[in-house]
């Protein structure tokens, strides 16, 4: 089966790729194995980790960062579109350009984040709190939102906080066993009817107050049931992160995944590459677990396999390796350097990834592999948790490389 390119892995990097190049009439499969990273999404993206304007520290990035490789003047332009480019797949983002705002962590933290979710909390780039006086809802036995956090942190910051349990009675089921009681399976029991009787609850306990603050567990699959549960209020409501499994992660992931599909892309869900099929310089094909007689072509490939978390990059107790092909990966060989005793510090195999060259193209045995493409966490160079700007580098090296690839350049 012959396609235009060819994406390992279904996660961020890799839906924003195929759509890309899906959009620009160029013929892709995506080869996902499974959950993602979006599954623990925090409901904003980072691009940098810098408080206000970020033009001027990304241009302070070191050479090896993925952001340095395009150039800042590349990056910023590709930054610019993505609002419009989420809109294209139903998915509200906002967010001011070229500077940063910040989200509200679980915590009750300040967190720099670039683009967010509609209808989650965030603040002005100027921190001044949007509000004197919330409430701060919690499902009752929900264990994955922990509101007390919330509160101190919001009360350091100046918003007075009222506390409140939501008890439902379609939710008692899931309270009978405390490990049914997940932000997914609460997505599911509130909806329909059951959104006048949260609707009704919160209105009551929320007089007086400037907003209410909820758990993110409203919409698994779109968000519809948010934006009908804030129809049915005069007082508006935003929502804050939980523990994962994320909400809104999964819903993202399965709107991309929806309109990746729309035009015309296909997506393999659970199987998994084991093969490359090579001919000099070049990939050719690809075989997985799941069609292990049928070879899958295409003229180009992306790599979009994530880093350790993803096992995109893996370890030995001598060795960082690539999953997949065995690429060349960029770590240090001696393994005491690879991390830091203190936890809290900036740990170094976090920049450990594949090694490309200055089009991210990979190379194998120390030869660049013309039609074969890194984009994302898999990526050397960055520390996506320190630098905050993991997201970023997902969704802009993915948009780079599809322009690579979609205009031969």
């Amino acid at each position: 089966m012959k396609f235009d390119s060819i994406i390992i892995g279904g996660g961020l990097t890799g839906l924003v790729a195929g759509i890309s190049l899906q959009s620009k009439g160029k013929k892709c499969l995506i080869v996902s194995a499974g959950q993602s990273a979006l599954h623990f999404f925090s409901g904003s993206f980072e691009l940098c980790s810098a408080p206000g304007d970020y033009e001027d520290a990304l241009a302070t990035l070191p050479s090896s960062h993925p952001y340095s490789r395009m150039g800042v003047a590349r990056t910023l332009e590709l930054a610019s579109g993505v609002k419009d480019f989420f809109l294209s797949s139903s998915i509200k983002l906002s967010g001011e350009d070229k500077r940063n705002h910040f989200r509200i962590t679980p915590m009750g933290v300040l967190k720099p984040a670039w683009l967010t979710l509609d209808g989650y909390a965030s603040v002005p780039s100027d921190r001044k709190m949007p509000w004197k006086k919330v409430l701060v809802a919690n499902v009752g036995g929900f264990l994955d939102f922990h509101s007390d956090f919330l509160m101190a942190g919001l009360e350091k910051e100046g918003v007075e906080c009222i506390p409140y349990i939501i008890n439902i009675p379609e939710l008692d089921r899931l309270r009978t066993n405390p490990t049914e009681m997940r932000s997914t399976n609460i997505a599911r029991a509130l909806t329909g009817n059951v959104l006048c009787e949260l609707a009704s609850q919160l209105s009551k306990a929320g007089a007086g107050c400037d907003a209410i603050l909820l758990p993110a567990v409203l919409g698994l699959n779109d968000p519809e049931n948010a934006n009908s549960l804030k129809a049915r209020m005069d007082i508006p409501v935003e929502f804050v992160a939980t523990l994962p499994p994320s909400v809104p992660g999964i819903r993202t992931q399965l709107m991309l995944k929806a309109h990746f599909q729309s035009l015309g892309g296909t997506f393999l869900m659970g199987d998994t590459v084991n093969e490359g099929v090579f001919e000099g310089n070049q990939l050719k094909g690809i075989k997985t677990v799941n069609h292990a007689d049928m070879v899958f072509q295409a003229d180009n490939f992306i790599l979009a396999t994530g880093s350790f978390f993803s096992r995109g990059i893996k370890a030995s107790s001598t060795e960082v390796f690539e999953s997949v092909f065995g690429l060349d990966v960029d770590y240090t060989e001696e393994r005491p350097q690879w991390y830091s005793p203190d936890v809290f510090e900036k740990q170094p195999y976090m920049e450990f990834g594949v090694r490309t060259d200055d089009k991210f193209r990979v190379s194998r045995d120390g030869n660049v592999l013309s039609n074969v493409y890194a984009a994302g966490s898999v990526l050397s160079g960055f520390n996506g948790l320190k630098d905050g700007c993991g997201a970023g580098v997902s969704i802009l090296t993915a948009l780079d490389v599809a322009d690579r690839i979609a205009n031969g350049f």
